[in-house]
């Protein structure tokens, strides 16, 4: 059947549509625990903010949820522009909140998870029934949507509340868009638990209807805060020497960060690996996979037991203490408050705000150094578990370099080598041409980052056999580099031999524009043809260094001038969206555009690339499943295969609408 493509193939997604088209880009799909969350944060915000002293959940039998809080309750008058009562706005519209006007910190909300403005929004788009009492100014306000906020019933007043306030919401999650329609027990009590460590004179209680219709009730509070939550995450492990619990935010002359920016924090140092994990907050919202805020604290811990270590002379002469020495052992809570938190989508797994590394290390080095010298022996039992680390890693290390010893190949001129041994610390950069190799150079941390720039294109490696590689002098570097020869796809499970690496990660960094995307298609054809092992085990990386430059003028002293970077041209409108939000006019704000690696001066590539606490990688996986890998092996052949033209032809005439070049 032939396919018109014509004026009538655009479709305009409008209100809550975009949500229910895509969910996978705004939420969870594997349960509604995240739509849930988004209710719940908006409580610990009241809570955060002074204003709620109670956050009350319940799980019904029929699979809805309600969520209860005593705060101000969500304004329910008109709003000014739009002419719709605010609390339907707020969960009828993306990207509309009280979270956006955060101007030298005197909005509704000057500290909180939200900044995308989708939140509750998201949670009305997926459920099948949402209903919303709002107590405010002695009155009770109630609205209901329904059928994914589509259907929306008349805000009315039902009845006197005195002076009480507050906001229920209950909510009904459509099955549908989700692979469970129940919200996991475990991970909610993990989340409402969270926010009672992080919130002091906060109550927070979950009750779970039965089948009999009784009520299982729970209660979290923790008198003594983090430490004595990271008490019993420790379990029965005691540490080598007292937690060190503390707090400190930004004054109101703090020339570099906002009013009440900054961190509080509990760290402890054990002998063994403790079974749970360290946790990390950005404004109560729980950051599973980590993020600059938590780099930050390793940096500033790391500097303070450096400093302890060298003021008492405690390291073995020829021992050089790393990151992970002082911190591989270390079980921290971290909560940090963020004026303008960025996040990595919408699910807010993880940090991304640059910032943050200078906020969170600047706070905790100081108190903690003043703290180890006050505590001297406590000090010098952690000194003894980091120099124990450290003495442990340079041993390995040794062990790998006898293996390596045996070899007889010579490593390319043009690689620049890395200091450090360490097979998990070690990163080989595959720089697209001379110019972005040399600011590489200067970029990159001498200790741990290797650079080989690479002249021109790639060979296209699909039909080459692999005792002809080494014929391409390019190939031919990347492989001495690595310390792995060609292997191929094993046909009778044996495992290559990947023994001589010497690179735990090896990044493509290439422009962002065809000629890099096209570089890197030529290394990934290469990796996969002829290096599979190095893509299977996850050592295989691709650098996303950004298109757009956005400097952002100061705001009076508490909001100093900043410097955004932007991915493509989706990020740079939503750059833009959020800083016209907070107030900065379009004028003011200059954008610079990249034309290639090339044209950044070292300190941008740093940032933007290659430190591993800022910058923005993809990890290269093959898909897993029945059929992947010949789905895969399909692809390649029609892409890179000499005789494959008309088939790429007829391909590229299909898909062609689909691409994005940025030409």
């Amino acid at each position: 059947m032939k396919q018109t493509y014509d004026e009538s193939s655009f479709r305009v997604l409008k209100g809550l549509e975009p949500v229910r088209e895509r969910p996978g880009m705004y939420t969870r799909t594997d349960s509604p625990a995240h739509i849930v969350q988004e209710v719940i944060d908006n409580a610990a915000d009241e809570a955060l903010g002074g204003f709620a002293r109670h956050i009350h959940v319940t799980l019904h039998r029929d699979g809805s949820v309600t969520v209860t809080d005593d705060g101000r309750g969500i304004p329910v008058g008109m709003h000014a522009e739009e002419k719709v009562p605010v609390v339907v706005l707020a969960f009828t519209r993306l990207h509309a909140g009280g979270k956006f006007n955060k101007r030298e910190g005197n909005s509704a909300y000057a500290f909180s998870g939200g900044l995308h403005g989708v939140g509750v929004a998201v949670t009305n788009a997926l459920s099948t029934r949402v209903e919303v009492e709002v107590r405010r100014e002695g009155k009770v306000h109630a609205v209901v949507f329904s059928e994914g906020g589509e259907k929306i019933s008349a805000l009315e007043v039902t009845g006197d509340c005195g002076r009480q306030s507050g906001t229920r919401v209950r909510l009904w999650p459509d099955p549908k868009y989700f692979d469970s329609p129940r919200v996991p027990q475990a991970e909610l009590e993990r989340l409402l638990r969270s926010k009672a460590v992080l919130l002091p004179g906060v109550k927070v209680l979950l009750d779970i209807e039965q089948a009999d219709g009784s009520m299982l009730s729970k209660t979290w509070t923790y008198p003594q805060g983090l430490a004595g939550y990271l008490a019993e995450l420790a379990g029965e492990q005691l540490p080598v020497a007292p937690a060190y619990a503390a707090e400190k935010y930004a004054g109101g002359d703090d020339a570099l960060f906002a009013e009440g920016e900054g961190a509080a924090w509990v760290i402890a140092w054990f002998a063994e690996p403790v079974a749970a994990a360290s946790e990390s907050y950005v404004n109560l919202i729980p950051t599973v996979a980590g993020g600059t805020h938590e780099s930050g604290l390793r940096s500033g811990v790391f500097e303070a037991v450096k400093s302890f270590i060298e003021h008492h002379a405690l390291l073995p002469r020829g021992v050089k203490l790393q990151q992970d020495d002082v911190c591989g052992k270390m079980l921290f809570v971290l909560s940090a408050r963020i004026l303008d938190p960025q996040f990595q989508g919408q699910v807010k797994e993880k940090l991304t705000s640059r910032e943050a590394v200078k906020l969170v290390a600047g706070v905790v080095r100081d108190p903690f150094e003043i703290w180890l010298n006050q505590h001297v022996e406590a000090g010098r039992a952690i000194a003894e578990v980091s120099i124990r680390q450290a003495l442990a890693r340079q041993k390995n290390a040794q062990k790998v370099e006898k293996k390596k010893q045996s070899g007889v190949a010579v490593l390319p001129g043009k690689l620049t080598d890395c200091e450090s041994t360490d097979l998990l610390e070690n990163e080989l950069f595959l720089v697209e041409g001379d110019s972005a190799g040399g600011s590489a150079k200067m970029a990159r941390n001498k200790e741990t980052q290797a650079i080989l720039p690479l002249r021109g294109k790639v060979l296209n490696s699909w039909e080459v056999e692999a005792g002809r590689l080494f014929a391409n002098a390019e190939i031919h570097d990347i492989a001495v580099a690595l310390g792995v020869d060609p292997h191929g796809p094993q046909t009778n499970n044996a495992e290559p031999d990947l023994s001589g690496l010497r690179y735990g990660k090896l990044v493509i960094m290439s422009d962002a524009d065809v000629d890099g995307a096209h570089i890197q298609t030529l290394l990934l054809t290469l990796f996969y043809r002829h290096f599979p092992a190095l893509i299977r085990r996850g050592h295989i990386y691709i650098a996303q260094p950004p298109l757009y430059r956005i400097d952002v003028p100061a705001q009076g002293k508490k909001r100093p001038a900043k410097r955004l970077y932007a991915l493509d041209d989706g990020e740079l409108e939503a750059i833009r969206d959020r800083l016209a939000k907070e107030g900065f006019a379009p004028d003011k704000i200059e954008v610079g555009r990249f034309k290639g690696l090339g044209e950044m001066n070292p300190e941008q590539l740093r940032e933007t690339a290659m430190d591993p606490a800022t910058r923005r990688v993809l990890p290269v996986a093959e898909r897993m499943g029945e059929g992947a890998h010949a789905d895969t092996l399909k692809l390649f052949n029609l892409l890179m295969g000499k005789g494959e033209a008309s088939s790429r032809r007829a391909w590229m005439e299909a898909k062609g609408h689909l691409a994005e070049a940025d030409i």
